[in-house]
Parts: C-alpha cells; structure tokens; sequence
C-alpha cells in the first residue's frame, strides 16, 4: 500500500484504472488507424481474399507498403485483422469483414469515429460553451459530426427499423401498407425516412429539419433510392411543422437535442390524427445514473456532454434531456403534452423504442 498526502493509495484499484485508462488511449490512437483503413480500402482490399502479404494488400489498395505494413501490424495488435507467423500473411477473417468493411452490415462500425474526431476537432467551443453556459448549434460543429452520425444510425435503422421496429407499434404496419400520412421530426440526411418509404410505397411522408445541408443530403438520398415521389423534405421547427392529420410521428435520436421537447410532443398531439400514433427512438438509458455505468452509456453520455446538450441550450434550453433521459423522464414529457398512453414497444442494446397516443 501506498501512502501520499494522507490517502490511503489501495495499489490494486491503482493498477486496474491505470490499465482501463491505458486501454482507452490505446482505443483512440485505433480510432485513427480505422479511419485510415477505411477511407483506403485497406479493409475492402482484403475481404474474402484469404491471407495477403502487406505487399499484395498495398498493391490492392493503391498503397505505399511501408504505411501499409505498420498499420497491418496496429490491426493485428488490436485484434481486428488475423496474422499468419509462419507465412507472414494478414487475414481479415468475415466476422472482421462484417465489423470493418461491409458498408451495409448492421455492425459496420469505421464511420462512426468521425463522431469523437469532430469532437475533438471542436474541443475549443467545448471549452467556451461550459465556461460560459452558451450552448452549440448542431450546424457549427465540426463537417465530420452530421457524417458520422447519419452513417452510424443509417444501418442501426436498416437493420431494425421496418422488420422490428414499426412492428411492435399496435397496428401501425397495417396503416402503412394501406396509405398513411407520416412525418419525421429530425430527419437529418434522410434515411430513416427514406427506409420507411421504400417499404411502404402506399404512403407518404414528409422530413423535417432545421439543418438546411442536411435537408440537401435527405433530397440526394431520396432520389438515389427512388422515393423521391412520395417523400418530401423541408425546413421546420419540431414546434411548428406543417400539416395536420399524421397517421404516425417519429422522432428519431432526436427529441433529447431539442430545446423545448414539451412544446415539440404538444405540437405533436395538435398534428396527429385522432387514433395516430408518436414513434419515439431515443438512445438507450436506464432511469438512474447508477444503473448506466457501461460503455454505450459512457459513449452516449460523452457525445451528449458536447453534442446534445450543447445543441438544446442553444435550442432554447427549456428542458436539456441529455441523450440519456431514460424512459421516466421521456414519459414525463409526453405526459406534460396531453398524451394518455406512452409505453416501451421495444428495446436494442443502442436504443429505447417508445410508443405514445393521445
């Protein structure tokens, strides 16, 4: 045991923190070489090709071998590309494939580290914003953030969203295969509402969002996946959106980043059909901060530190839910807005799925 300045140094804990802390900073330097390989190919130059010398992987990707060799061996070192000793090969083996080079799996994950890069990248308005309290649009943050979060939740959302999400609403599939009006609050780039529409060519729906490039992107993207006739996008407060009688209104990872959550669910219940439904998906949290000590609750609450709460104190700060309200909380609100029925419809290790009705 250690004694300095009169605490009782127990040298075990020392060391375990000492070797998580260890552990992070090692994670963040391979956030870097991630990136690198995906924006390369390096991941794409391997995948199904068996064991490569860093020679035919560099031919393959268009790279220097050199660079190529020590980040093969960064891989290797962080377990997410498998090496051969005696042949000397590198092998990414489908369950890597599947983490770090199919763009289309649900598991896909090289995108997501333009989020903590945008992050630091705005360390500075960081600072600014909690020594004084102001808060950050979503539109001042670093290029990389809206990228990385759309491309993060992109395939979250292909993966559940119309084969297990809608489904466990009560009886909304059946209004939407029949034709019904929807609106997504938040839209972002487009592809919650965008997946919606290519499954349910009977209806319509409409994207609204503050965020004019990122209305931009949802257009392209709508038109790419041939919904551009039954989707529209336009420019809009959750609170004063356009148009009445919604069949159903989504909120997706995007209620806890507004100012006035209570004033956007009361527009809501104004807007929504008399047996309409609200679907909202909000990133998973217990109701207690000592029942959210894991890592999804250290990545949501770190990205809510600097990205949603800053984003909702510059939205007028009302009510700052954080990204990890919790379901009493996110009740709380709807409650607050005339809605008589709110209940879990479903939940993933990532997100809450909620259902409320007037």
């Amino acid at each position: 045991m250690l004694n300095t300045h009169h605490n009782t140094i127990d040298s075990a804990k020392l060391d375990a923190l000492v070797a998580r802390a260890f552990g992070d900073l090692s994670a963040g330097y391979g956030g870097v070489m991630i990136s690198l390989g995906n924006r390369l190919g390096l991941y794409k130059a391997m995948t199904g090709a068996g064991p490569l010398s860093a020679h035919e992987i560099a031919t393959r990707a268009g790279c220097a071998e050199r660079y190529v060799r020590e980040w093969l061996n960064a891989q290797v070192a962080g377990g997410y590309v498998a090496y051969h000793p005696v042949s000397g090969t590198y092998e990414l083996t489908p369950e890597q494939s599947m983490v770090l080079a199919d763009e289309d799996s649900p598991v896909f994950f090289p995108n997501a580290w333009a989020v903590p890069a945008s992050m630091w990248a705005d360390e500075e308005k960081a600072v600014e914003a909690f020594r004084t309290g102001k808060g950050i649009p979503w539109g001042d943050h670093d290029g990389r953030l809206a990228c990385g979060v759309a491309a993060f939740y992109r395939n979250a959302y292909k993966a559940s969203l119309v084969s297990e999400w809608l489904p466990a609403l009560d009886g909304v599939v059946e209004k939407l295969e029949a034709g019904a009006l929807v609106a997504d609050i938040g839209c972002g780039h487009g592809h919650s509402t965008v997946l919606m529409a290519q499954a349910f060519p009977a209806s319509h729906f409409r994207g609204f969002d503050n965020h004019r490039q990122s209305l931009e992107e949802a257009r392209k993207v709508a038109a790419e996946a041939g919904v551009a006739e039954q989707s529209s996008f336009a420019a809009a407060r959750a609170d004063n959106y356009p148009g009445k009688g919604y069949d159903l209104i989504c909120f997706f990872d995007a209620l806890h980043d507004m100012g006035d959550p209570i004033a956007a669910a009361t527009h809501a219940a104004k807007a929504l059909a008399p047996d309409g439904a609200v679907m909202l998906v909000e990133p998973f949290a217990n109701d207690r901060v000592e029942d959210n000590i894991s890592p999804v609750a250290r990545m949501y609450y770190a990205a809510s530190t600097t990205i949603c709460c800053a984003h909702a104190i510059s939205d007028g700060g009302h009510l700052v839910l954080g990204a990890q309200a919790g379901e009493a909380r996110l009740e709380d609100v709807f409650r607050k807005a005339g809605f008589t029925r709110f209940r879990r419809a479903f939940e993933t290790p990532f997100n809450l799925v909620l259902e409320a009705r007037l």
